[in-house]
């Protein structure tokens, strides 16, 4: 990881990680439509007659219809989710990389809002508002009872505009407070760094329109100063987004024509093999930016850092240079989602998002409710420490793993990776909370005490890395 972004959320049905891909088909088009069931639809019009005529409160037509496909779509797995004219026009805008409000990736739990990431850079980042937080009231209004929709709306507002979350969190005797101001926020989705020289590191937050293109920006101001001896591509936390861009990612690093990812659904056209090709990462007339790529960069040794925060898009990516040999993993388990939605336009402005295929690596692996597990697994911190994360096999009405079915292998790598590492585990210690807390991945880019870059720049450079205690 793809994704819906409201109120500064990105809101990818119950996560935000959602991988969306961008077909805006009309219903009405298909050729073939399923039979209705008469019977059923007859118990629906009961229903809905006796709360037009016996409900205590008038209730609108619109109203009642309106909730009912809400609740039809969203009963069927944790990112298929109705849109209103909002929320639709929410995600187009937010598949931009520029929305208002305070910037965290949320899904519900028990009737409360629970936090899946915060975002880099936003309100909710900067006060310190965690991965597996709930919310439980927003201002003065309680979060049970409310719909997903209807919490993320309260969360929404007018730049510079204040907004009280009450948060229960893990571990934590008392509900915390916390107060924000709502913001438009610009999320840069590439950011890089020389961190020592030869070696360089590229962050990817989230896959959006003009992702590749800045992929390919920032790989040409690393590669400047001189070849590099190694690349590390952090993908930790990152919650997705565009397919296309992932395609796109991936093709950055790969041989053309290389095959980056398989989708398999019901319908003929969600069946798809995508490859390293313009066709498949590029939308419409656009040049290729694939063009003004170093060259150096498909020859890099590599090293993906990723973690339980990196979902949909940004596990493509990740499982297409593992399986490809092409880069060394490294990190935690993914979140695993292995699902792609597909945007369906309705009238007045609204559309469902529906889940309509499973996605595949390239030697054929399902990543759904199973992630993708490092080659090499380090903890967050040198004792063996992580966040606790909500992932995918979590969510309530996740597709079963079990229903995928295995696609074709992929014959030949493309390239080979770095060796392993072959280093015993670190002895485990005793540390005080202080002292872990202070292990835990700074906010600074490329920071010194990331614990995960460090054994990924030591891997690198040949040298015995510190996996912790299993």
């Amino acid at each position: 990881m793809g994704k819906l972004k409201q109120a500064g959320l990105v809101c990818a049905g119950v996560v935000g990680g959602v991988l969306i891909s961008l077909q805006f088909s009309a219903l009405a088009e298909k050729e073939t439509r399923a039979v209705l069931p008469v019977e059923e639809l007859r118990t629906f019009a009961e229903v809905f007659n006796a709360i037009k005529t016996g409900y205590v409160e008038p209730v609108e037509d619109k109203k009642l219809i309106t909730h009912a496909i809400s609740g039809m779509v969203s009963n069927l797995d944790p990112h298929s989710s109705y849109l209103d004219a909002d929320a639709f026009k929410d995600l187009q805008v937010g598949t931009q990389g520029e929305f208002g409000g305070i910037g965290i990736e949320v899904g519900m739990e028990d009737g409360l809002v629970k936090v899946v990431s915060p975002i880099e850079d936003t309100p909710a980042y900067r006060a310190g508002v965690k991965s597996g937080d709930l919310i439980f009231k927003i201002d003065d209004t309680l979060v049970k009872g409310l719909t997903l929709n209807e919490a993320v709306k309260r969360m929404r507002g007018k730049p510079r505009s204040q907004i009280r979350l009450s948060i229960m969190r893990k571990g934590e005797a008392k509900p915390i407070e916390v107060t924000l101001t709502r913001e438009v926020i610009k999320v840069q989705s590439v950011k890089s760094k020389l961190v020592e020289d030869g070696y360089g590191y590229l962050r990817i937050t989230s896959f959006q329109e003009n992702t590749g293109a800045a992929v390919v920006k920032h790989l040409g101001d690393l590669f400047k100063p001189g070849p590099l001896k190694g690349l590390v591509l952090d993908l930790r936390n990152d919650p997705g987004g565009l397919l296309n861009n992932a395609v796109g990612v991936s093709a950055a690093f790969l041989p053309p024509d290389t095959l980056v990812t398989s989708t398999d659904g019901r319908t003929p056209d969600a069946k798809h093999r995508y490859y390293a090709s313009p066709t498949d990462y590029l939308r419409g007339g656009r040049d290729d930016y694939l063009k003004a790529l170093p060259p150096e960069a498909r020859k890099v040794s590599m090293v993906v850092l990723v973690n339980g925060g990196s979902a949909s898009a940004s596990e493509i990516v990740a499982g297409a240079l593992q399986d490809h040999k092409r880069a060394i993993v490294l990190g935690t388990t993914t979140f695993g989602k292995g699902s792609v939605q597909t945007v369906l336009p309705l009238p007045g402005n609204t559309a469902i998002k529906l889940t309509t295929a499973r996605y595949f690596t390239p030697s054929g692996r399902s990543i759904q409710a199973k992630g993708i597990v490092p080659d090499i697994v380090v903890e967050e911190t040198a004792n063996g420490g992580s966040a606790q994360r909500v992932r995918e096999a979590n969510l309530e009405h996740h597709l079963d793993a079990s229903k995928d079915t295995p696609q074709p292998a992929k014959e030949a790598p493309a390239k080979a990776a770095p060796a392993k590492s072959t280093a015993k585990p670190k002895p485990s210690s005793q540390k005080d909370d202080a002292e872990e807390a202070a292990e835990l991945p700074s906010r600074e880019l490329a920071s010194k005490k990331d614990y995960q870059l460090t054994q990924a720049l030591n891997l690198l450079k040949g040298m015995q890395i510190m996996q912790g205690p299993r």
